[in-house]
C-alpha cells in the first residue's frame, strides 16, 4: 500500500537564532581622537513561527524536514549602528495544527485562522552596545552585552481536523459513500474494515448558498480509547467537530449494543467528546422496510433516530436539514 500524503503529527527539532553581541567601539576621529563610545547594538536572533494557511491540509511539507534552524542575529558595530537580525523561519501549517513542548508535552498554542502567526521559538535578544553603559563616572565602559542564546528543543506538530460534522462509526458504517454522495469528496470507498486510513473533509452544499463542512474519521473499534487499531491517532480529529454523526448500518446485528460501545470510546476517550451534540442515523436503510424501521426503533430504545440510504439517494435532504440546525444551535 502506498504511504499516504495525509500526515497529521511531526516531530522536528528546532533551534531560535543567538543574539548578536553588543559592540565595544569607541568614536576615533582626527577631531576626537579619543572619542567616548558608540558600540551599537547586536541584532536579535532569528524567531520560529507557524502560520495558519487554510490551502494546507496536512504537515506532509514538514515530514522530512527534521531540523528547523534560524539565523544568528549579527553583532553591533561602531557608530552606533545596530547588527542585523537573524532569519526568522517561517513555516506554513494547516487550520488546526497544534504545537507541543516534546519533552513535557505542554501545548503551547494551536492555529485555527488563515493567516494567523504565532511564535513557536524566539530568538535571543541582541546585547546591548558600551554607549549604554556610559555614565558621568565611567565615561569609556569597557563593557558590552553578549547576544542571548537561542533555543533549542524538540518540538510536536500535530494536526486536528478542522469540521462542522464529525462522522463516527464503526468499519462499513457508511461514512465515505454517506461523503461521496453528499459532498464532492471522493474517499476511497470498498467492502472490508479501515478503508478509510485517514481523514477526509468535503464540503456540503446546503439551501441559500450555504455550506458546512464534514470529516469522515477512520472508523472507530472496540478498545480506539486504550489506542488498540487505528485508537488516539484518529479519535483526536473528532474533538474539533461541532456535531458528531453517529452512523449505525442497517445490517448490524445489535443496532443498540452497536451505539453503546461507540459512546463508550467516546466518554473514555475524552468527556467534552461524549458531551458534543449527536445526531443518530442508520445508514444503508434501503434494506428495510417500514416494519424493520420499526423495529429498529423500538431496539434503540430512547435514542432517536433517522433512516437514510446513500446508494438508493433516500433520507438525505433531512439529514442535511438536521445537521445544519444542530451545527447552527453550536455556533
Amino acid at each position: 500500500m502506498p504511504e499516504s500524503n495525509f500526515i497529521d503529527y511531526v516531530k522536528i527539532h528546532c533551534q531560535s537564532g543567538n543574539g548578536g553581541a553588543g559592540s565595544r567601539h569607541y568614536h576615533r576621529s582626527k577631531i576626537s581622537p579619543k572619542g567616548g563610545p558608540d558600540g551599537g547594538d547586536g541584532g536579535k536572533g532569528g524567531d520560529i513561527v507557524l502560520v495558519g494557511n487554510h490551502q494546507l491540509w496536512t504537515l506532509l511539507h514538514l515530514k522530512y524536514r527534521k531540523h528547523i534552524k534560524a539565523g544568528h542575529g549579527n553583532p553591533g558595530g561602531e557608530s552606533h549602528s545596530q547588527g542585523k537580525s537573524g532569519e526568522t523561519i517561517v513555516l506554513e501549517v494547516p487550520l488546526g495544527t497544534v504545537a507541543k513542548d516534546f519533552e513535557t508535552g505542554e501545548v503551547l498554542f494551536e492555529i485555527t485562522e488563515d493567516g494567523e502567526q504565532k511564535v513557536l521559538l524566539p530568538g535571543g535578544r541582541g546585547g546591548l552596545g558600551n554607549a549604554h553603559f556610559a555614565t558621568s563616572t565611567n565615561q569609556t565602559p569597557q563593557y558590552a552585552q553578549p547576544g542571548e542564546d537561542g533555543i533549542e528543543k524538540w518540538m510536536i506538530l500535530e494536526l486536528k481536523v478542522l469540521a462542522d460534522v464529525g462522522l463516527v462509526g464503526f468499519p462499513n458504517a457508511g461514512k465515505s459513500t454517506l461523503l461521496s454522495v453528499i459532498t464532492a469528496a471522493k474517499p476511497e470507498i470498498a467492502d472490508y474494515p479501515f478503508t478509510t486510513l485517514t481523514p477526509n473533509l468535503g464540503v456540503v452544499k446546503y439551501r441559500d448558498f450555504r455550506s458546512f463542512v464534514v470529516a469522515d474519521i477512520p472508523g472507530i473499534i472496540e478498545g480506539a480509547h486504550k489506542g488498540k487499531g487505528l485508537g488516539h491517532r484518529f479519535l483526536k480529529h473528532i474533538e474539533r467537530n461541532a456535531v458528531l454523526l453517529v452512523l449505525i448500518p442497517a445490517d448490524s446485528e445489535d443496532h443498540y449494543h452497536e451505539y453503546q460501545t461507540l459512546m463508550t470510546e467516546l466518554k473514555e476517550f475524552n468527556k467534552e467528546l461524549y458531551m458534543k451534540d449527536k445526531i443518530v442515523a442508520i445508514s444503508k436503510s434501503e434494506m428495510l422496510d417500514d416494519e424493520l424501521k420499526a423495529e429498529v426503533k423500538k431496539e434503540m430504545k430512547d435514542v432517536h433516530v433517522h433512516f437514510f440510504s446513500s446508494v438508493a439517494q433516500q433520507g438525505l435532504v433531512e439529514l442535511k436539514d438536521t445537521l445544519f440546525r444542530a451545527i447552527e444551535a453550536n455556533s
